[in-house]
């Protein structure tokens, strides 16, 4: 049942955005630059890669010796919009159709992170990744990755169809109102690893 009611949706909500696809990565293209989209590979269902796609936020200028500068300078105004209203994650609908991802699971993070994860963090593996979560509509980024992790697992062992429609009712009202986003300020959220690893030092 929830395979068949992602599939519905994500279809439904495809169809239904298509104009604003077109928009938007027009103006990305203008703005930002060329590529339109952003795609990263990401661990998924029993942490199998798959690759991610989002709108392009960051531009790809460079220093003088070819680096690219830190990903708060190349995240300007309309990026910066971008994150905010979470339109940027439209694009991930597609890993929703193929079925990479759902519409409602732990968000998938990245690959580099599988090893700082416990027995029990590991289990939020065990379901499909999803474009929003209980945790998202529970804290979002004023959360630990531990507390994001624990939301995560209860989804785990909760989950339902029902579940799935509440949290995106409440997705919904949280991007409407642009609660619990940080990246409207260009400051990012603070890697898992660097506070894994702070934690084991202390």
């Amino acid at each position: 049942m929830k395979r068949i009611f992602d599939f519905l949706v994500a279809a439904l909500l495809i169809l239904a955005l298509a104009p604003v696809f077109i928009v938007l990565a027009v103006v990305i293209l203008a703005k930002i630059g060329y590529p339109p989209f952003f795609v990263q590979w990401r661990p998924g269902l029993h942490e199998k890669s798959f690759p991610l796609v989002k709108f392009r936020t960051m531009s790809n200028d460079r220093d003088a010796k070819g680096d690219l500068l830190p990903n708060e300078l190349r995240l300007g105004d309309f990026g910066r919009w971008l994150r905010s209203t979470s339109l940027d994650e439209l694009p991930e609908l597609f890993n929703v159709l193929v079925g990479h991802m759902s519409l409602v699971g732990p968000r998938p993070l990245l690959m580099e992170y599988l090893p700082y994860y416990s027995v029990e963090q590991s289990r939020r593996h065990t379901v499909r990744p999803g474009i929003t979560g209980w945790a998202q509509v529970n804290g979002r980024n004023a959360l630990s990755w531990e507390q994001k992790f624990e939301l995560d697992v209860w989804y785990v062992d909760n989950q339902s169809v029902s579940l799935d429609i509440r949290i995106l009712f409440q997705t919904v009202r949280k991007v409407l109102r642009r609660e619990d986003i940080t990246a409207d300020e260009g400051r990012f959220t603070r890697r898992f690893d660097d506070e894994m690893k702070e934690g084991s030092e202390e």
